[in-house]
């Protein structure tokens, strides 16, 4: 079995930062690529930063030059450093890793529970 597991979100201040980590543990026997999305109140869930194995990143353009995605592939963990935050930040964070097991060989996204991120004053 794989889990993945949020942490880091809070309640923050308008141009306040955060970092946000996700990790992943279980019967692991590779990892490709790792995701951030997130879903507000109303809205559909949207892609905010990829990483590739290499670390190749992609951000969606609300989000660029603000938010920071890496990876630690020794710890299977993907982060993601939030600055300047604003109010429309405000929702769930899900980290999302493309991982192929010790059991089943094949490629499967594994999500994680969420971890909520509000910016407000």
């Amino acid at each position: 079995q794989v889990q993945l597991v949020e942490s880091g979100g809070g309640l923050v201040q308008p141009g306040g930062s955060l970092r946000l980590a996700c990790a992943a543990s279980g019967t692991i026997r590779s990892i490709h690529a790792m995701a951030w999305h997130r879903q507000a109140p109303g809205k559909q869930r949207e892609l905010v930063a990829s990483i590739a194995p290499g670390g190749t990143t992609d951000y969606a353009d609300a989000v660029k030059g603000r938010f920071t995605i890496s990876r630690d592939s020794a710890k299977n963990t993907v982060y993601l450093q939030m600055n300047s935050l604003k109010s429309e930040d405000t929702a769930v964070y899900y980290c999302v890793a493309n991982i192929r097991t010790t059991v089943i060989l094949r490629w499967i996204d594994y999500w994680g529970q969420g971890t909520q991120v509000t910016v407000s004053s």
